[in-house]
């Protein structure tokens, strides 16, 4: 029977040892690991060939046994060694909280009771080729530990130990150059195809020594990699626009990452939010991305019974220190010898969460659960102390093998385009070029959007142009056309603020992971944001200038047109930097929103209609000076009143009264018409300057990052 067995083939645990039948866990053993002794002669024996990939074939249609590339640079080793970290968990309130709760930020950051160990003296050792699985319950360090790997341990400090990466110990830009990091929330642009997402990843990523055929060729590999090709040409979609699935998505957030081809992938809860079909799909990705001479981990919760047994390695960690580490298949028959055998039928993952799990349901339990949990950590040290990878393994004549063994070599494909180690990165002009392109195609595909924008923009100018439509010859009152020059530049900038801050807000979390991962720098950025916006602010303004002016019967004749168009041009440009930089200055969206209304109501009552200038006291004459609603009301009435006469009746007689006059009278004609054309752009500019500070200097942390 030995002879005709063959070594690849597996034996369903009929032949395993009796502890494991205990447990009820069915895994697959290798028939040419059982000595002849152990076999039970008064069965006969079956080695099952094709089972595994009969039942794998049952949750995927597609053959996951290519690799389109493979990662051919040298191999890597993560390396965690007597890690201890504190986390600050006041540091993770962000500040407006507490100051909501009438607490001083720096007081409550500086509180001693406030910090926790979230991981204590942990270790591991992974290497190319191995899929560790970190699985455990919510709060108990998983997220720690990932942030502490790629170095985004926010109000954590590290007490003791050290991570060491391909024999270095970690540092930002060792982890930038070796590490991928997949966030848990995808953060994509949601009108652009997946083929096109790649591709703009890929000008910004990949060395300025591939050429464009090499770029190409890259994201036709991880499209095909990652089994996008029936879905590369749909739009990626979100929660409001329609696109391809929850589960594509995620592969398009990996896609990004993968297209450099790093060495070490991590990924932060992958499968959270798909279904179980998706999610096992997924991870035999990731399992097939490991294949190809990665080091992939990844932190899950408790993963189902298919998707377990994709795993190399699992870390089970509670309250951060470690319950096991070691081979998926070993888990069972480790707990076992323990006295903690799974019950028949069970879900190994799902049974040792909960069985290591602090339940806090009463003192009682939560007492006894910790100490159950302490035991078993104390009980794992002791087993694995004197290993070098802290992996438990069954016995001593396994210690060569197995899936902490080193991972085998990987012909190096001709066609691999490896990143060269003299890259030099995209500069600063194609930064720009790309995220300018970028900016402009995810917006005119957005036609929902720009129709409600241009619609805004008719329905506003036809309701005002009617309202003073119709007087043919006769001009209007001088009071009733300083009202309507006010109105034409107040009400239509205040229509662009929200929508301005919200759009910002709904594009912060994706900014703040691209600055993070090195993809651009914040200078290329703010460029490609102010004139990628310049498209849709001209023709909003066409729109509304032209049939405002024609409806109304302003001034004829092209100068005062256009002077008029510019002016509005102008102070509705100056309203979008305002609102760009309340975006990017303050955390929320409410706190944005609010703090740029109060900035516009504050500059429309100081515009010099509702008050005469000369009349404020002087806190308001100085909000005056920076309103750009009063310089721009001062213009236009310029420009409409200037050099022209004015009649009023009274009674019987008829007074002729310049129009120069009375806007000396209003303190409207204090400097010349150019003054005010460059003191608008010396407050837009100002604003600019400003949102330029904010993203440099100011983390955009969405909401749900902080």
């Amino acid at each position: 029977m030995g002879e005709t067995a063959p070594a690849e083939r597996r034996l369903w645990n009929r032949a395993a040892p009796q502890d494991d039948l205990r447990s009820g866990y069915y895994e697959p053993w290798d028939c040419s690991r059982l000595s002849p002794d152990k076999w039970l002669p008064e069965e006969p024996l079956t080695c099952h060939v094709s089972q595994q990939d009969l039942q794998d074939s049952l949750f995927s249609s597609e053959s996951d046994n290519s690799l389109y590339f493979t990662y051919s640079g040298q191999s890597n080793t993560l390396e965690v060694r007597d890690l201890s970290y504190q986390v600050n968990m006041a540091s993770q309130v962000p500040w407006f909280e507490h100051l909501a709760q009438l607490k001083m930020p720096w007081m409550s950051h500086n509180s001693k009771d406030s910090c926790e160990l979230g991981i204590q003296n942990l270790s591991f050792k992974v290497k190319s080729g191995q899929m560790l699985a970190i699985i455990g319950s919510s709060g108990y360090g998983r997220a720690s530990l990932l942030d502490v790997i790629t170095g985004r341990g926010h109000g954590g400090k590290i007490k003791s130990g050290q991570i060491w990466i391909n024999g270095q110990p970690s540092t930002p830009h060792l982890v930038r150059k070796c590490v991928a990091h997949v966030r848990q929330h995808d953060q994509l642009l949601p009108n652009l195809t997946v083929r096109e997402t790649l591709a703009f990843i890929a000008q910004l990523r990949l060395p300025k020594t591939f050429s464009q055929a090499q770029r190409n060729k890259r994201v036709d590999d991880v499209v095909a990699e990652l089994r996008l090709r029936q879905c590369a040409n749909t739009r990626v979609g979100n929660e409001y626009v329609r696109g391809v699935s929850g589960g594509e998505r995620r592969r398009v957030s990996i896609g990004v990452q993968l297209l450099w081809n790093p060495g070490i992938l991590i990924l932060d809860e992958p499968t959270s939010g798909l279904d179980s079909f998706t999610a096992h799909n997924l991870v035999k990705t990731l399992s097939r991305l490991a294949k190809g001479n990665r080091l992939v981990l990844i932190s899950l919760h408790q993963p189902r019974s298919d998707i377990f047994r994709l795993f190399d390695l699992v870390l089970l960690m509670t309250s951060g220190t470690t319950i096991y580490l070691g081979a998926a298949q070993h888990m069972v028959q480790y707990f076992t010898e323990n006295g903690h055998p799974c019950p028949r039928y069970s879900n190994p993952a799902d049974f040792y969460v909960d069985l290591t799990s602090i339940d806090r349901r009463s003192r009682e339990q939560e007492v006894a659960t910790r100490e159950r949990a302490q035991s078993l950590a104390a009980s794992f040290l002791e087993k694995v102390r004197d290993f070098d990878d802290f992996v438990w393994r069954p016995g001593p004549q396994e210690l060569g093998v197995g899936p902490c063994a080193e991972s085998q070599a990987h012909p190096r494909d001709p066609d691999s385009l490896q990143m060269p180690k003299d890259s030099h990165f995209p500069g600063a002009v194609q930064q720009f070029t790309t995220l300018i392109r970028r900016h402009i195609s995810n917006d005119f595909r957005d036609l929902p959007t720009l129709l409600i924008h241009g619609m805004e923009a008719c329905l506003m100018s036809l309701i005002i142009g009617f309202l003073y439509y119709g007087h043919g010859d006769i001009k209007l009152s001088f009071m009733d056309t300083a009202a309507l020059l006010f109105m034409i530049g107040a009400l239509i900038p205040f229509n662009v603020i929200l929508d301005v801050i919200a759009k910002c807000h709904s594009e912060r979390a994706m900014l703040y992971h691209e600055l993070e991962d090195g993809l651009y720098t914040a200078g290329p950025y703010f460029f490609a944001k102010i004139l990628g916006e310049l498209p849709e602010h001209c023709t909003y303004i066409v729109i509304y200038g032209m049939l405002t002016y024609w409806l109304a019967n302003l001034r004829p004749g092209p100068e005062p047109f256009v002077l008029h168009f510019l002016l509005v041009w102008l102070v509705v440009f100056c309203c979008r930097a305002m609102a760009l930089c309340t975006a990017a200055l303050l955390p929320t969206f409410h706190m944005s929103s609010f703090f740029g209304n109060a900035l516009y109501n504050s500059f429309y009552l100081t515009g010099g209609f509702m008050i005469s200038l000369d009349n404020l006291w002087t806190v308001p004459a100085w909000i005056s000076k920076v309103s750009f609603l009063r310089w721009c009301f001062e213009g236009l009435m310029q420009i409409h009143f200037n050099g022209h006469t004015y009649f009023m009746e009274v009674g019987n007689l008829t007074i002729h009264i310049p129009g120069d006059r009375i806007l000396s009278a209003m303190d409207l004609n204090t400097y010349p018409l150019y003054a005010i054309y460059l003191i608008l752009i010396g407050i837009s500019s100002g604003f600019i300057i400003l949102y330029y500070v904010s993203l440099r200097f100011i983390k955009q942390k969405s909401r749900q990052d902080w």
